[in-house]
């Protein structure tokens, strides 16, 4: 009898799509894609030499973090990314992580408070190497571990997707060497209120953290 089990997407295309969306996403956030310009799945395919799934699939990505619209008879288009739009989805974030704070001070188990320092400490090598890229990604461990730390699954889920949306601009403020000592440093405060017990100076602490990372964001922009 045959299975009935759906076949595993193939490795290679979620590897294309990943890239795609990547770089897709840099373009836009650095501003060589305009608002309004035309994500043509064709084109596209031509560009990456890869069929139109992967290019499908990036493109959603792309408009499930509020970078690209799908806009009736005239595809999927670069949206418009103001300054007001960004410090919107900052603020919203930094009030999520400070409730999220708040819960994982309380409800921290010991191992979880272990394992965050840890990865805090490895961090803090990461920032002193000037490795961007293992910070970036150790980075979104360190947010997502506070999240999972509330044990409060709704909230997990509204902070993760919206840290999705965010996750362009919070990755090009940390390729510079001197903002990836000032996240550590901030991230100190933030482990040490946790591991404190203190609900109200972690909440204070990831907020400060989001107004940090909002304010270098908004420096580069034109």
């Amino acid at each position: 009898m045959a299975s009935s089990r759906p076949k595993p997407k193939p490795a290679h295309r979620e590897l294309h799509s990943t890239m795609i969306a990547s770089q897709l996403e840099n373009e836009i956030v650095s501003g060589r894609l305009k608002a309004g310009s035309k994500l043509d799945e064709q084109s596209l395919t031509q560009r990456f030499g890869v069929s139109r799934t992967p290019i499908r699939e990036a493109l959603h990505v792309l408009v499930a973090r509020s970078l690209a619209e799908r806009v009736p008879y005239r595809g999927v288009l670069v949206v418009d990314i103001t300054r007001d739009r960004i410090e919107q989805m900052f603020e919203a974030m930094g009030e999520i992580e400070a409730l999220c704070g708040r819960f994982a001070a309380e409800r921290m188990t010991i191992g979880e408070r272990g394992e965050l320092e840890e990865l805090h400490r490895r961090m803090n090598t990461m920032a002193a190497d000037g490795d961007s890229e293992a910070y970036e990604a150790a980075n979104t461990e360190f947010h997502g571990r506070i999240f999972a730390s509330t044990h409060n699954e709704d909230l997990i889920e509204l902070a993760n997707n919206l840290r999705l949306k965010l996750a362009p601009f919070r990755r090009s403020q940390l390729r510079q060497a001197e903002r990836m000592a000032r996240s550590s440093e901030e991230h100190e405060a933030i482990v040490s209120a946790l591991l404190d017990r203190d609900p109200k100076r972690a909440e204070k602490a990831l907020r400060r953290h989001l107004v940090s990372a909002a304010r270098e964001v908004l420096a580069r922009m034109p």
